[in-house]
């Protein structure tokens, strides 16, 4: 059987099984949700309070609802987190990619929020998942009562001839011909510090993914006008991708309440270490606070879900 997103079956279970090791081995117990929408089933991850404030979280492109949940830290004591795995970029989502060149993906997010009886929410995107998440703003505004980016697509775009050397060409190069050298070029210039399980599984994903080189077109003010809510944005000082002083600027062309963090050092995908995720979920918590706190104080009809402490 073939498959949008993998070719056959065997790439697909390859990749359902790096998702079943990275959901092994979280640390705070989690629940599946099936979620139907006119695009097709989604899968969600649930973790954290019942009672605290939705905090919904959209991963990167070749990752999934597993992946992103251990960057969170300890967002997910405070915050009753839905970790949707994006169709069209999770094994575990339905295989179907949709267009990037209109807001298809904000409605399908919104669908998502519905069947998991969500009115208002606070919302988090990473990289690709950052650009899904400004589609949503499109079609939901109103019900994204703050809105978290991390190095998210949708803003900037990089020097494409660089893009090519540094990563479309080792990237072409690994997948014709795999060598642990051929893996390290690769990750390089994309990861700040892989480690062991994400430098292999990215190298299966690489190998497995049929690529999606469609690129997110870049979005406009107009565009994210509706949006009129708070909006902390990360970018990476080191993004091939989306380079961060670029990035940063334009956030708060995008965004006119935007807060910004440019990451120092940081390649696209930021470290993954326990120091990095205390405190930027510590960054990112203080932020959502402030939303709450100013949120009740001028609108305390919008307010939903438990008092953030």
């Amino acid at each position: 059987m073939s498959s949008a997103m993998f070719g056959d079956e065997t790439r697909k279970a390859r990749i359902r099984a790096w998702y079943d090791t990275f959901r092994d081995a979280l640390q705070v117990p989690v629940t599946d949700r099936d979620v139907e929408t006119s695009f097709g089933r989604t899968h969600v991850l649930v973790a954290g309070p019942p009672d605290a404030p939705p905090l919904v979280c959209v991963h990167g492109a070749l990752a999934s609802s597993a992946h992103v949940l251990p960057e969170l830290g300890h967002l997910v004591d405070r915050y009753r987190v839905y970790a949707v795995d994006v169709i069209g970029q999770s094994v575990m989502s339905a295989d179907r990619r949709l267009p990037v060149d209109d807001a298809s993906y904000g409605t399908w997010l919104g669908e998502v929020c519905d069947g998991l009886g969500l009115d208002r929410f606070a919302l988090m995107g990473v990289s690709w998942g950052g650009f899904v998440a400004m589609r949503m703003l499109q079609v939901a505004p109103d019900r994204v009562s703050a809105l978290v980016l991390m190095v998210p697509a949708g803003m900037v775009a990089g020097s494409a001839w660089r893009g090519f050397v540094e990563v479309g060409w080792p990237m072409l190069r690994y997948r014709l011909s795999p060598t642990p050298e051929r893996l390290k070029a690769l990750l390089a210039p994309l990861f700040t510090d892989p480690g062991a399980q994400w430098g292999a599984y990215f190298g299966d994903a690489v190998r497995s993914y049929r690529m999606d080189m469609r690129v997110p077109p870049l979005l406009t003010p107009d565009m994210l006008a509706p949006y009129t809510g708070p909006a902390l944005v990360f970018g990476a000082g080191e993004d091939l991708s989306f380079p961060g002083s670029a990035l940063v600027a334009r956030a708060r062309e995008l965004f006119p309440r935007a807060e910004t963090v440019l990451l120092e050092g940081s390649r696209h995908c930021p470290p993954m270490d326990e120091h990095f995720r205390a405190t930027t979920a510590d960054r990112i918590h203080a932020f959502l606070r402030g939303a709450s706190v100013a949120a009740s104080q001028n609108a305390p009809a919008l307010g939903r879900g438990a008092e953030i402490s």
